[in-house]
């Protein structure tokens, strides 16, 4: 019941809100020295009540998010929480996969790019581009409407 080590009990004291606010918003160095000047402890002392919080807030944050995802039907062997082991893996590309390619290459990179994954999907190219038609329509209506005024008003 009783601790012989005093700084296991200023470990587990709850922090003061202005102190829990600035940790919120990762200023944790403002945090150390006010939690220091308040509760007039040392820097390494206040230091360590600090981790300790953050240290439990994030095991707070793993159990609620693993909570969510497994209701979500997500298995937890897809969860990883370990942000400073992260590897950079890259696998490589299968044919289905877009190349991105350098913006100094500019819109015909693009444009071929883009032709390359539509001829990959199987996409066939219309023989006449849509704005091609609707310019040959909105002719043929003005075609057949002054052959009809020419009909009526050329007598």
């Amino acid at each position: 019941m009783f601790d012989s080590d005093p700084s296991a009990k200023s470990v587990n004291a709850k922090l003061p809100r202005a102190v829990v606010m600035m940790i919120e918003k990762n200023n944790l160095v403002m945090a150390i020295k006010t939690l220091a000047a308040e509760e007039k402890i040392s820097m390494e002392e206040a230091k360590a009540r600090i981790d300790a919080y953050e240290t439990k807030l994030k095991v707070k944050q793993q159990q609620k998010l693993t909570i969510i995802a497994n209701k979500q039907g997500i298995p937890s062997s897809a969860l990883n929480f370990d942000t400073e082991q992260i590897e950079d893996k890259f696998e490589p590309l299968s044919k289905d996969c877009v190349k991105t390619t350098p913006s100094q290459q500019g819109f015909k990179s693009l444009q071929a790019g883009l032709d390359s994954q539509l001829d990959s999907l199987g996409y066939k190219k219309p023989l006449l581009p849509h704005w091609a038609k609707r310019l040959l329509v909105i002719g043929i209506v003005m075609l057949g409407i002054f052959w009809i005024l020419w009909r009526i008003f050329a007598q």
